[in-house]
């Protein structure tokens, strides 16, 4: 039986493996600075970090590992926001027993602490990551201190949770943290659902989540109109039944993502998400 970290890697590794998955780097698409293979690297780079989540380590810290050990690969940033998702979701599951509930999700986003806050912050050192522009009125510090914030953290009493939400109205991992991780254990149900290998099913799952709401990657680097306009044409293609009737349309909007460098990764951080959920349940098996 596989750990929850191996869980969480094979997570990593099918989701990346699916495709099409338009605006994403997958097993037939490269982007020009970020390739198939850095992700692949970069998931048995996060390796030692999700382990030590599995093994009871705070969230920050197995978060910060983690982050460390996949940016040591020479394309960047790879799998950030996914890890942002798996560290607490692998915490979680190696709690208790075999079986993991957004419940449980929620209860490890909830006793997080001002260190596990400072250990976020250093991990932005580790790796370059596109973060928007923080709010005039915002109740923390912007993430791009890093290492420098800790102080500041530290005088307000900042939680990790407490940083999550505030930065929960833009980002959807964020969001995740303070929801109960629903649209992870959504994707989860839907991959469950879902037929055939599982790599294909992350790209089906993949899909209906951009349907579902515009990705906040695009949103922040591209607007929003651009965001409700990927949304819009994921949409169209569910209604058409794009992936089993017309695969060279679908084929040609994500050819059409990459060459606009339009990127949904938050949306490829769900699904990572939702793979370990799902393999965690053991409600899918490769």
């Amino acid at each position: 039986m596989r750990t929850p970290a191996e869980n969480a890697r094979l997570a990593l590794l099918l989701e990346v493996a699916g495709t099409p998955k338009p605006g994403n780097v997958d097993r037939h698409r490269d982007l020009p600075e970020l390739r198939f293979e850095h992700f692949l690297a970069g998931a048995v780079g996060a390796s030692e970090g999700l382990a030590l989540a599995g093994s009871g380590s705070p969230v920050g810290v197995a978060f910060e590992r983690a982050v460390a050990g996949m940016a040591d690969q020479g394309g960047g940033n790879t799998q950030f926001g996914a890890l942002a998702l798996l560290v607490p979701l692998v915490r979680a599951a190696a709690d208790g027993d075999r079986g993991l509930s957004p419940a449980d999700a929620s209860r490890i986003a909830e006793s997080t602490t001002v260190a596990d806050a400072v250990a976020f912050y250093r991990a932005f050192e580790h790796v370059d990551v596109f973060v928007d522009e923080p709010p005039a009125d915002a109740s923390v510090p912007d993430v791009r201190r890093g290492a420098a914030a800790a102080a500041e953290l530290t005088a307000t009493g900042t939680t990790l949770k407490d940083v999550m939400a505030t930065g929960a109205p833009r980002d959807d991992v964020a969001r995740e943290w303070c929801r109960g991780f629903e649209r992870s254990f959504a994707a989860a149900d839907r991959l469950a659902g879902a037929d055939g290998p599982l790599a294909d099913r992350a790209a089906e799952v993949f899909i209906s989540l951009l349907a579902d709401r515009p990705d906040t990657l695009v949103a922040s680097r591209r607007g929003v109109g651009v965001a409700e306009e990927v949304s819009e044409r994921a949409r169209e293609l569910q209604r058409t039944d794009a992936l089993a009737e017309e695969p060279d349309r679908l084929e040609a909007f994500a050819d059409e993502l990459v060459s606009r460098r339009i990127n949904p990764g938050t949306t490829a951080d769900l699904v990572a998400a939702g793979l370990f959920v799902a393999l965690e349940n053991g409600v899918i098996e490769p």
